[in-house]
């Protein structure tokens, strides 16, 4: 936990550590690795008022089952834009410049010097690039895209206003964006609807040679069907932040040396996890003195 974090949440609270919450507390502040299901929140004391997630997704709460407990549920949004759209052209990069094997070669001692075809990769300048969910991080990247010369065009449930899409073209459906989309990066939050969203069939409607990126949600992407698109060389690389069932990600990727990975950085900066931190706590400290909550999530 941040420093400054830490030190807020014992100053104002009578902090309980542990695995299992006494009767008589009145709230929860959890990370992503808390898992609440059914049964968890079926298990809190009656005292419990509000579960305060320290992240702007909840996939890992039953949000409906706290809330027929009449348990307020909030989260951190707003807060991690810049960040996370830093992470997402990091990942465009590395994997466009075969960072990940790169890397490997110096370290291991492979490297044998200069060689005109050594690693060549693509230049991300005059490319296209699809963005899949045009929020405040989907604009973000748009906007750090654009100054690297590359077209914008993106895929979102209502069109954005025109000073708002500063010259990036709207696609009204995901396949019309995905014929045009060199680079391809995945911005929509995890619902039933965006479950595999990038399926066999959606990748093979990208041009190829294409790149994916995702700093969204793991279960976005359906993990056999990227794989077997890089495998065959139909996908050029990936570069992806998130994966289904995090830690315990596919095998295969490990392996793959067109794929670049990171572990769930999208907002580890310090100020952003200390923003993300205090926003939570703004939420507890609203419920248990008895106003509304700041952030709270509706489904």
């Amino acid at each position: 936990m941040p420093p400054a974090v830490l030190a807020r949440l014992e100053a104002e609270f009578d902090v309980v550590r542990g695995e299992t919450v006494p009767e008589g507390v009145e709230g929860l502040f959890i990370t992503p690795r808390s898992k609440m299901t059914a049964a968890a929140i079926a298990a809190l004391p009656a005292s419990v008022k509000i579960i305060a997630t320290f992240s702007v997704g909840y996939d890992h709460i039953d949000v409906p089952a706290a809330n027929r407990r009449g348990i307020i549920v909030t989260n951190t949004p707003d807060v991690l834009t810049d960040a996370t759209a830093d992470i997402a052209l990091l990942l465009l990069l590395a994997a466009s410049r075969r960072a990940r094997e790169g890397e490997a070669m110096v370290r291991e001692g492979t490297w044998v010097g200069w060689n005109p075809m050594q690693l060549i990769g693509w230049q991300i300048t005059g490319r296209r690039l699809g963005i899949v969910g045009m929020g405040r991080i989907g604009q973000a990247l748009a906007h750090r895209a654009r100054a690297c010369g590359m077209q914008i065009h993106y895929y979102n449930r209502t069109r954005l206003a025109e000073s708002e899409e500063a010259g990036a073209v709207y696609h009204a459906s995901l396949d019309s964006l995905l014929g045009v989309s060199d680079y391809l990066s995945l911005h929509a939050p995890s619902t039933a609807e965006t479950n595999k969203l990038l399926s066999a069939a959606r990748i093979a409607q990208l041009p190829k040679g294409a790149i994916v990126v995702n700093t969204a949600r793991g279960n976005l992407v359906d993990d056999d069907a990227l794989i077997a698109a890089l495998q065959s060389g139909h996908l050029a690389a990936a570069g992806l932040d998130v994966f289904t069932g995090e830690p315990d990600l596919d095998a295969r990727y490990r392996s793959l040396p067109n794929v670049f990975p990171l572990p769930h950085l999208g907002s580890a900066t310090i100020e952003t996890r200390t923003a993300m931190g205090m926003r939570a706590l703004d939420n507890l400290a609203a419920v248990l003195n008895g106003k509304p909550a700041l952030h709270p999530v509706q489904v």
